[in-house]
């Protein structure tokens, strides 16, 4: 298959390229492209070099499927382009994801939903498909009603920028800064900019993405979303209220039992996930799962992924995958 990742060069279209060489999907053909200033550059893809084109390039190759993490100006002006050129898009940007006409996928939950005619798909927020892994399984089987969510998300979610920023930091270098505060040894309470009644884009992200992956619109969802020194793994803190009661060893076995799942749950062991263990990883570990005794049917977890793995690159290569499998 012709593949193109747009936006090759950057921090999620590299993991893009590590993910479809380590699940070896069939790229017959790569297209790595990106804007103006990074035409030319070579990169290396399963033992051969190839150059970086530009957008127009890209698009009259042909491909059969265009990965795109590139940002949202460069989604919404180019994604069609591609559409029309009978190409698959999968998008890593905000810019299609609560578009009504276009699906939003994790394909554990809802890949069954695509067709033919979905030549532009959306990739999750990273922090909303940890989230929802979690969340999809249980609520089919008891009915979530509230979700209070505190994230802790890694720098590496804001681009090589903030990482730089964050490094430099700790060696004691005066440089460039991504964040207006410092990041090492701190913790910023913002994600995004700020939008609607004081929450952040990244906030509403979670809120919005979530209840359209789960189709259900009602759920009650409050977030904060903090910026933490950490350079890979997002943790999220969540706090739910379902509908019907649960025994906490069906929850487990649930969970344990979902694909792309795994627990890790043993706190008196000091068994639980953390981010230095997700980075690298593809699943979603969940841990401290506990009855929350505050309240009717409240149940707590701890989850925890790497967000540039399936909260990114691996999400976009697993939709590919179930593309070829069903429409190649």
């Amino acid at each position: 298959m012709k593949v193109a990742v747009v936006g090759a060069t950057g921090l999620v279209g590299r993991v893009m390229l590590e993910v479809l060489k380590e699940r070896k999907f069939n790229v017959s053909a790569l297209i790595p492209a990106a804007s103006e200033k990074s035409v030319g550059k070579k990169i290396d893809f399963d033992n051969q070099e190839y150059e970086v084109v530009n957008m127009q390039t890209a698009v009259k190759r042909k491909p059969d499927i265009a990965l795109f993490s590139a940002g949202g100006t460069t989604s919404m002006e180019w994604a069609t382009e591609f559409a029309n050129a009978g190409c698959f898009v999968i998008d890593n940007s905000s810019a299609w994801r609560m578009d009504p006409d276009k699906k939003l996928v994790v394909p554990e939950i809802n890949a069954n939903l695509l067709t033919a005619d979905d030549k532009i798909i959306a990739n999750p927020n990273c922090s909303t498909i940890q989230l929802v892994m979690a969340l999809a399984p249980l609520h089919q089987k008891y009915e979530i009603q509230r979700l209070v969510i505190s994230t802790y998300q890694s720098v590496s979610g804001s681009g090589i920028r903030a990482v730089r920023q964050m490094e430099n930091e700790r060696q004691g270098l005066d440089s460039e800064k991504f964040y207006q505060h410092a990041i090492d040894k701190n913790c910023i309470p913002q994600c995004d900019v700020f939008a609607d009644l004081g929450y952040t884009k990244e906030e509403w992200k979670l809120i919005n993405e979530t209840r359209k992956i789960l189709r259900a619109p009602g759920i009650k969802i409050t977030a904060t979303c903090v910026r933490v020194p950490v350079d890979g793994g997002h943790s999220e803190s969540v706090n739910i209220q379902f509908q019907k009661e649960f025994k906490i060893d069906e929850v487990r076995e649930l969970l344990a039992t979902t694909s792309g799942i795994i627990i890790q749950d043993n706190p008196i062991k000091g068994e639980y996930p953390m981010p230095l263990n997700a980075k690298g990883k593809d699943e979603v570990f969940i841990g401290r799962i506990r009855r929350d005794f505050s309240q009717k049917n409240g149940l707590n977890l701890w989850i925890v992924s790497d967000n540039l793995r399936k909260g990114a690159a691996t999400n976009a290569v697993q939709i590919a995958e179930y593309l070829a499998g069903r429409f190649f």
